[in-house]
């Protein structure tokens, strides 16, 4: 069972060895939180034009909104002043930005009532990001745009932090998703046909932990959380934003998470940039994380416009 802790006075470091122990952390919305709040539904708005965001979904065909998205997420998640606003965030929350990596944010849209819930709008099966080729010192920073509701938020399923779910992660090569399957998001709109890892066996959702926080209200938890999307029946879209970050004592010492059952090939290592200059993590310490070498053609950054 996890602890949701609200407003902690840990340190980072403290709060980095809770948060591999399964624990939650939630942050009121502060100067820097509410700055990229404004600075996202700016985008989004224009993106929506004369539409309330949180309810076109009703006034537009699905190929539509899916087309909107498609031009929408990649601007966010590409924009250099992301960049600057994630730094931010990070120092207003006790982080040493010179030894905390993140990577691109991205911009996440839960529509109700089944409307649209594949590609672009992928509502996410029970899944830990470990599946995906996370490290085990990933922690997932995430926090509503929009006020949100507990029926289109997120779930966790803290029973299995420590327990293990059979699951399809052995078939997921990271390099391979990046190569073949990142680009192809929009075109999802009906269905999802992408190879993805979820659970291969019964994953028990109830009872589980909703996190309802205001906008910009930033939740912190471990890439081994089990977790998901929340079915939808609000009558509204719920955006939110997501990044994630490892700190290099971390990565070095391989500290982080227990892994009780990801198999899966690669690591998104590669993808943080450091909060202070945007370098990434040396090549030599990323092959750490590898099972083997990569092969020569493997897409280890996936550097092109995406929206998955």
């Amino acid at each position: 069972m996890s602890t949701v802790l609200l407003d902690s006075a840990l340190s980072d470091d403290e709060r980095r060895a809770k948060l591999y122990e399964g624990e939650l952390f939630v942050y009121s919305p502060r100067p820097s939180t509410t700055a990229f709040v404004e600075f996202t539904r700016g985008l989004v708005r224009e993106a929506f034009g004369d539409l309330d965001p949180e309810t076109a979904q009703h006034h537009i065909p699905v190929e539509e909104y899916a087309a909107l998205l498609a031009e929408l997420k990649p601007r966010f998640i590409h924009h250099p002043t992301c960049k600057e606003l994630i730094p931010a965030m990070l120092a207003e929350l006790g982080c040493d930005i010179s030894r905390t990596y993140f990577d691109v944010p991205r911009l996440r849209t839960s529509t109700s009532d089944d409307y649209l819930t594949s590609g672009i709008a992928y509502a996410f099966h029970p899944h830990r990001d470990t599946w995906y080729s996370a490290p085990f010192c990933q922690l997932n920073w995430w926090m509503p745009i929009f006020d949100i509701v507990p029926e289109n938020g997120l779930a966790f399923h803290p029973r299995y932090f420590t327990q293990a779910v059979k699951n399809g992660s052995r078939t997921y090569n990271y390099y391979e998703w990046n190569k073949t399957n990142r680009a192809s998001a929009a075109k999802h709109i009906k269905s999802d046909t992408r190879v993805q890892p979820k659970p291969e066996e019964e994953v028990e959702i109830f009872p589980q932990t909703r996190v309802v926080a205001p906008p910009g209200g930033m939740l912190i938890f471990s890439g081994n959380q089990l977790h998901s999307s929340v079915p939808n029946t609000s009558g509204r879209t719920r955006f939110s934003i997501d990044f994630r970050t490892v700190h290099f004592d971390d990565v070095i010492n391989h500290v982080g998470a227990v892994n009780v059952d990801s198999e899966c090939t690669g690591t998104t290592m590669r993808d943080y940039l450091r909060g202070t200059d945007l370098s990434r993590i040396a090549e030599d310490v990323c092959l750490t994380y590898d099972e083997a070498p990569p092969l020569p053609d493997a897409m280890l950054v996936y550097e092109h416009g995406t929206a998955s």
